[in-house]
């Protein structure tokens, strides 16, 4: 059998692709290494893109809290917290509800789904494109999805490059009832020790995340602050219910999407956003395109509608990590004034693309006096 579409990985990017594909009645597959549900290292804040995208294509979205409040540190110090007004601002959930959710959507769109299936590698001619298993079973597709991360087969195939790296590390913690009072609706994101870096806090009910990011290359460092950011919180004695970490890929702006019958979303595309390394966005956006664009026979629409939209927030994005990187106090003052507040507050919600967020008077003016 050839199949229409065969994607490689079932997160969020492969499963919206997949969903896409399935929807606009292409023959679908999706082969994926795990089981459903599975843990995946996240943050796990849905914006208000992410959100309205989830929520046009699931039965429910399985949030544990709506966030309108964040309260700002540099460092432990500096404290300051801000509350939205009309609204959340994010939408938190557990990647292994989220992704399931996705799962079950997707299946009820008319995609197959493969489980604890491992691609080993991917081949191509001018007829189709030829996927081999680990047991060394063949899956032939007319056009292929990957969406199996920034190491996986498809980007290797692909050849996607990446021109920042950043290891995140994270420890889910069992929340007491006083922990779920004192962090409902509320998350808290930290300004860190080294350029570039910061920490976060997510409430998820009975949970909670805490985590930090850093450039890759700074194993010790980033261990260390995660250790201190825990401890400063006053949350060493809480259980660990998971420790893990994670690399974060972005593309290079010359970077491939494609070769031939294979395109690659999200994370294998290294679509991301360069100063938050915030990616589920990017993922369900970059997967419905390829979807579509696979499902239509035209994998050319979806480099170019990449091109378009995502390209340009990532380059805006890059340029604000910048000025972050070399003045973090300045993006903290920012928080307290009445438009960078106004204009996070947009971002979150979806309501303003990072690459308008640069537009925003004074934000501009920042961003050219450092130069960046």
């Amino acid at each position: 059998m050839i199949w229409d579409v065969a994607v490689v990985g079932a997160g969020p990017a492969g499963l919206a692709a997949a969903h896409a594909a399935a929807s606009a009645g292409a023959r679908t597959i999706v082969l994926e290494r795990a089981t459903h549900p599975r843990y995946k290292t996240c943050g796990g804040g849905l914006i208000g893109t992410s959100l309205r995208l989830a929520e046009s294509h699931l039965a429910a979205v399985p949030g544990r809290d709506t966030i309108d409040a964040v309260t700002f540190t540099r460092g432990g110090r500096r404290s300051f917290t801000r509350r939205a007004r009309g609204g959340p601002l994010l939408t938190m959930v557990r990647r292994d509800d989220f992704d399931h959710a996705w799962y079950e959507a997707t299946l009820k769109a008319g995609a197959t789904v493969r489980q604890e299936c491992q691609v080993r590698a991917i081949a191509q001619d001018d007829d189709a494109a030829t996927i081999t298993l680990a047991d060394r079973e063949t899956i032939v597709a007319r056009s292929v999805i990957g969406a199996d991360g920034s190491a996986g087969v498809s980007s290797r195939h692909v050849g996607v490059t990446f021109d920042q790296e950043d290891l995140g590390l994270e420890v889910e913690l069992a929340a007491t009832e006083a922990d779920r009072h004192a962090w409902r609706g509320r998350v808290l994101l930290d300004w860190g020790p080294f350029p570039g870096s910061y920490g976060w806090v997510f409430p998820k009910d009975d949970q909670l995340t805490v985590g930090v990011i850093m450039t890759k290359g700074h194993g010790a460092e980033t261990k260390r602050y995660l250790r201190d950011f825990v401890c400063r919180l006053g949350l060493t004695d809480r259980t660990v219910v998971r420790d893990s970490g994670h690399l974060t890929r972005c593309r290079r702006t010359d970077s491939p999407l494609r070769r031939g019958r294979v395109i690659v979303a999200g994370d294998a595309g290294g679509l991301l956003e360069p100063w938050t390394r915030e990616g589920i966005s990017y993922a369900l956006r970059s997967g419905s395109w390829a979807g579509a664009a696979a499902a239509a026979g035209d994998l050319a629409a979806y480099e170019r509608q990449v091109a378009a939209e995502l390209a340009p927030e990532m380059s805006v994005g890059r340029r604000l990590l910048a000025v972050f990187a070399k003045r973090p106090m300045l993006i903290h003052a920012a928080m307290a004034t009445p438009v960078g507040w106004r204009a996070f507050e947009m971002f979150c919600r979806g309501q303003l693309a990072m690459a308008d967020v640069i537009d925003r008077r004074g934000i501009r003016a920042a961003v050219k006096l450092l130069g960046a």
